[in-house]
């Protein structure tokens, strides 16, 4: 979709991404998302990773079962059928789900709660809480700047690596602090060890990769789980189909406590 115009010779735009062309700025915007024909497949948007081996359990109680394919490492495909005619997953990197999602290429995700927080879609709706890829987003620095790189009565600046730079700011914003960023997409340890900032935000299972290189906790910004997530447009225009999804995710999930429960008795 065009969503662009041009006051006193300055482009002024909405959307997410823009591509330049010879005389105008062309914008997609996820409010303008495309919504499949009623007859074709779903299609569900599963992470590569640690969270799509947590949430295989849960898409078999769920009765979605991807193609052979689909646990083939080799395999270049990244879309796949199910046992369900009616419902198609596509396998893409974590950070892209919510994405996917927003812009409708895919109508139902799973997606963990750190990058809802960063990209904050309003096109996305979260019904459920999958409980399953637990870790947290923390604040850490070199071990020996404990207690003064993230104390707002001592800083009004401070410099960050992180992949998560919306939240980031954010964070930093809400105790008066100005955070410049410094993007990264991995080995985020090094970044203090290199003098490139002083703190990182980033994800913290066990913290053995912090302690490891020197690092430690100083503050949780948030607990983090995966959630199922659905396109707000595709649940208001097929919400039948969606309702039943997240109805089967819902059952799935309640029989998984249960079967946890007996195990425990």
């Amino acid at each position: 979709m065009v969503c662009a115009h041009v006051t006193k010779g300055v482009p002024c735009i909405v959307g997410v991404r823009a591509f330049m062309s010879e005389n105008a700025l062309t914008v997609l915007s996820p409010a303008h998302n495309a919504v499949p024909q009623t007859d074709s497949p779903l299609i569900l948007a599963l992470p590569k990773g640690r969270i799509l081996k947590a949430a295989a359990p849960l898409l078999h109680m769920a009765g979605i079962v991807p193609g052979p394919d689909f646990n083939d490492e080799k395999s270049r495909l990244l879309r796949f059928e199910t046992n369900d005619p009616g419902i198609d997953v596509v396998r893409v990197r974590s950070f892209d789900v919510a994405t996917f999602v927003a812009f409708g290429g895919a109508q139902v995700g799973i997606c963990g709660a750190d990058v809802l927080m960063e990209f904050d879609y309003p096109e996305i709706y979260a019904p459920l809480d999958l409980g399953i890829g637990g870790c947290r987003i923390s604040i850490a620095q070199p071990k020996d700047r404990t207690g003064r790189e993230d104390n707002p009565n001592r800083l009004s600046q401070v410099r960050v690596a992180t992949k998560y730079p919306a939240l980031t700011r954010r964070h930093f914003a809400a105790r008066g602090i100005n955070a410049s960023i410094v993007h990264l997409h991995g080995a985020m340890e090094l970044a203090p060890v290199l003098d490139l900032s002083h703190l990182i935000v980033d994800l913290v299972d066990t913290g053995s990769t912090l302690r490891a290189n020197g690092l430690e906790e100083t503050h949780t910004i948030a607990h983090i789980t995966s959630r199922l997530i659905v396109n707000r447009t595709a649940l208001k225009t097929q919400p039948e189909r969606i309702t039943a999804i997240i109805n089967r995710f819902r059952t799935a999930l309640a029989s998984g406590t249960a079967q946890a429960k007996d195990q425990q008795a």
